[in-house]
């Protein structure tokens, strides 16, 4: 299979969709690998790098999707790449299609063969592609909402870990999966006075467990998620649907509760937000204010750490490169059920029932 590694263009985004070991193992089964150049740039990987583990380097994307199988992205296409893309093309990125009503138009016109990387999923639930960026983008919150919170960028003035006759910042995260656990996990390293609120009593139970008493755990409710988000400093937006947009569970008038120059990070905007007062900003532009709260709210917040997360990412997504490049999509799906519930876009029509719920589209199931 002629597999083809486009250099991403959206805004900081330094990641790439395959490392120099990726493209090297991809070899030795017998693919052919063609990358953009400068695409792995962002991430300090060298178009030499590319071309020593055996990549055919290429000079525009017209030309990667032209002559490529299969396109391994990072994230979604873009306006600009909607024309590029071919149909019975295998395309394999985050795509968060509830969002993208317009891409996913384009992929059924084009009949593209799109799988996502976050709907791919075990049969015991968990979500393997999703687990490494969300380390990533969890960790990242606390760190970006403890930046903000400094005077000089606009917030209160406070130093998240206190100090000794201090009281330390107060952190609500809504939300115990991956992305609220890691989360947590800097801002009680911090020394932050830490709340995280989840519907799962079971993960509330695990998060009292490996936490030990250093943070709080509250059962989410409207009461609950009121009076957290009214006390705290920095909140977190950590919620996750499997491929549908994310419910709004901190409304606009919660928000304003919240005294001026608190922090707002809703790491759940590339499905939609899990807070009224979110819509998606960019790296370039960061943040805004609403009622003197900061937002900050980019969805692809890995996109600068790349080194880290393009490693990350890759170590998870490779095995699944390498099964669809030696089956192809359609045996590929038949024979691993995690592929199956990632494809979410075949022959035209949507195949993940989640996406076309929320979009208002048909649903129809791939059969082979």
């Amino acid at each position: 299979m002629v597999i083809g590694v486009p250099k991403e263009i959206k805004i900081s985004e330094n990641r790439v969709g395959l490392t120099e070991a990726g493209v090297r193992q991809l070899k030795l089964e017998g693919h052919k690998i063609l990358v953009e150049r400068n695409a792995g740039l962002g991430s300090r990987i060298s178009d030499e790098d590319y071309e020593r583990a055996g990549a055919e380097l290429v000079g525009s994307a017209k030309e990667i999707f032209q002559r490529a199988d299969m396109i391994v992205k990072v994230k979604e296409p873009l306006p600009d790449e909607y024309d590029l893309l071919q149909e019975g093309q295998i395309l394999f990125t985050y795509l968060h299609l509830a969002a993208e009503p317009k891409l996913t138009k384009v992929l059924c016109e084009r009949k593209v063969k799109a799988i996502a990387y976050e709907t791919i999923q075990r049969d015991d639930g968990t979500l393997p592609l999703l687990v490494p960026m969300s380390e990533v983008a969890g960790r990242m919150a606390t760190q970006i909402g403890a930046f903000y919170l400094q005077k000089d960028h606009g917030g209160k003035g406070i130093l998240l870990g206190g100090v000794t006759g201090v009281r330390p910042g107060k952190v609500t995260i809504i939300g115990g999966g991956i992305v609220g656990t890691n989360a947590a996990k800097m801002a009680v390293g911090l020394g932050a006075d830490v709340t995280v609120l989840d519907v799962n009593a079971a993960r509330l139970e695990y998060l009292d467990d490996i936490f030990q008493g250093r943070l709080w755990t509250l059962y989410s409710n409207v009461q609950n998620v009121e009076e957290s988000v009214r006390q705290c400093d920095l909140l977190i937006g950590a919620v996750l649907v499997a491929g549908s947009k994310a419910p709004q569970l901190v409304t606009k008038q919660m928000v304003e509760t919240m005294s001026p120059g608190g922090v707002v990070v809703d790491v759940a905007v590339d499905q939609g937000g899990c807070i009224e007062t979110c819509r998606p900003t960019s790296h370039a532009a960061p943040t805004y204010e609403v009622n003197g709260i900061i937002h900050y709210c980019v969805p692809n917040m890995p996109g600068v750490v790349a080194r880290t997360s393009t490693y990350a990412l890759t170590s998870c997504t490779f095995r699944y490169v390498s099964m669809i490049a030696q089956l192809g999509v359609e045996d590929a799906v038949v024979k691993f059920p995690e592929l199956y519930r990632g494809l979410n876009v075949y022959n035209g029509f949507v195949t993940y029932e989640p996406v076309a719920r929320d979009l208002k589209m048909e649903y129809r199931p791939f059969k082979h």
